[in-house]
């Protein structure tokens, strides 16, 4: 997969994209990664990328001229229409960013990020967009935040790139529900002890436990999770019989015993 993104802070890349998995990524060959310059399609003294918006307002937008032609010159006139390839631009009025569209993303050959500042873009540019991206009812500095987050979370899904071979098939949401609680070695520490079934080496009741687990706090949590998975039919009849015995358990028991076993208190994690 080859990520481009297009900003005028094109260094703020540069830790995520050099470190830990995304470095490793770039090193097997499965990823490449090129940070363009807005600025470097600018022509003014002052390499200007905003301008006051019409009409008045506090801020300023990003101009679509350079835009324009900075991915017109990344992509060639053409390369945008190609299905394998996604022009994405980070905006709170997108679609909501979620495991599925990272899924989804994690097909294209190539994705180019263009990446907001200020107080927005002319809304011309959106006409270049395959996609427009929010992470949610939330504002951030920079454009550039939002696309390493969704950078991240599309690359982990490219096989080779995690240590375990199905590493991204049991994480949170990738099967519609939170993840169980997980533990490694010391068995015991500070009086906390693993639970025992974990130890046990009975392969069938640690996958009974850690569904059960994963059902428990995503009924506590995301309950909107829980009833988009019975609507889709992927809770069984064990699933279904245990969502019915947490029905009638107080939230604060389920908390306690259920979600962060060991926090001393629960509700303020």
């Amino acid at each position: 997969m080859l990520v481009q993104t297009l900003s005028t802070f094109p260094r703020m890349f540069d830790s995520t994209m050099g470190e830990s998995m995304m470095k490793r990524a770039q090193e097997k060959g499965i990823l490449a990664f090129e940070a363009f310059d807005l600025r470097e399609w600018t022509y003014d003294r002052h390499r200007t990328t905003d301008d006051y918006p019409y009409g008045g307002g506090d801020g300023l937008l990003m101009k679509c001229e350079p835009i324009f032609e900075a991915v017109e010159d990344i992509l060639g006139m053409n390369a945008a229409s190609e299905p394998t390839t996604r022009v994405i631009f980070l905006s709170p009025a997108g679609r909501r960013f979620d495991d599925t569209y990272a899924r989804e993303l994690s097909t294209c050959e190539r994705m180019l990020f263009v990446c907001g500042h200020y107080e927005g873009m002319d809304e011309r540019v959106y006409t270049l967009a395959t996609d427009v991206v929010s992470l949610g009812d939330y504002v951030l500095t920079s454009g550039e935040l939002a696309a390493m987050v969704v950078i991240d979370a599309v690359v982990r899904k490219l096989p080779g790139v995690l240590g375990a071979a199905c590493g991204a098939d049991d994480e949170s949401y990738a099967h519609g529900l939170l993840e169980y609680p997980q533990y490694t070695r010391p068995a015991t520490f500070r009086d906390m002890e693993v639970p025992e079934v974990l130890l046990s080496g009975h392969h069938a009741n640690i996958e009974a436990w850690r569904r059960q687990q994963s059902l428990a706090r995503t009924f506590v949590l995301r309950p909107d999770l829980i009833e988009r998975a019975r609507q889709a039919g992927a809770l069984s009849s064990d699933d279904l019989q245990y969502l019915d015995s947490l029905e009638g358990v107080p939230e604060e028991a389920l908390k306690s015993a259920i979600m962060f076993p060991h926090a001393k208190n629960p509700n303020e994690v």
